[in-house]
C-alpha cells in the first residue's frame, strides 16, 4: 500500500505506468529510450477512496480525468526514466493531498451603507469630470 496520508492508502495495484519515447530535443537519448512516463490511476475502483473526495478529485484534476474516472499523468521533465516516474508519483500524491482538503465555506457579505455612498458619490464625481470634457454647443447661440 502507498501511503499518500495516514488516513489514505492506496493499492499499487490501482496504478499502472508505461513508458513512452519523449518529444523535442534530446538527440540519440530521446529517439532511442522511452524516458516519458504515463501514469494511470483507476480513481473509481480504488476502494479506499470515498465518494465526496473522488468528486473533489474530478474537480481539481479537470480534463486530466477521464468519465470513467481514470485520472492519467505524462511526465517527461527529466531525462531518466525513474526521475519522471517519481515525478509522476509526487504529481499523484499532490492531487490526491488536494482532493483530501475540505473547502472552506463562503459566507456571503454584503456592502455597508457608507461604502454604498462612497461607491455612488465616486460614480457622480467621474461623471461630473466626463460632463466637463464634452464640447459646448454654439450653433444654439
Amino acid at each position: 500500500m502507498i501511503e499518500i496520508t495516514p488516513d489514505l492508502l492506496i493499492d499499487p495495484k490501482c496504478i499502472e505506468f508505461s513508458f513512452i519515447r519523449s518529444s523535442g530535443p534530446g538527440g540519440q537519448n530521446i529517439n532511442k529510450v522511452s524516458t516519458a512516463v504515463h501514469l494511470r490511476f483507476d480513481a473509481a475502483k480504488c476502494s479506499t477512496i470515498d465518494k465526496i473526495v473522488f468528486k473533489r478529485l474530478q474537480e481539481i484534476a479537470g480534463s486530466k480525468m477521464s468519465q470513467s474516472g481514470i485520472l492519467s499523468i505524462d511526465a517527461r521533465r527529466f531525462s531518466s526514466q525513474l526521475r519522471n516516474r517519481t515525478d509522476a508519483m509526487e504529481r499523484l500524491v499532490k492531487l490526491l493531498k488536494k482532493s483530501l482538503e475540505k473547502p472552506k465555506y463562503r459566507r456571503k457579505t454584503k456592502p455597508t451603507q457608507a461604502a454604498q455612498l462612497r461607491r455612488l458619490e465616486s460614480k457622480k464625481h467621474r461623471s461630473h469630470i466626463k460632463k466637463q470634457r464634452r464640447s459646448i454647443d454654439t450653433k444654439g447661440l
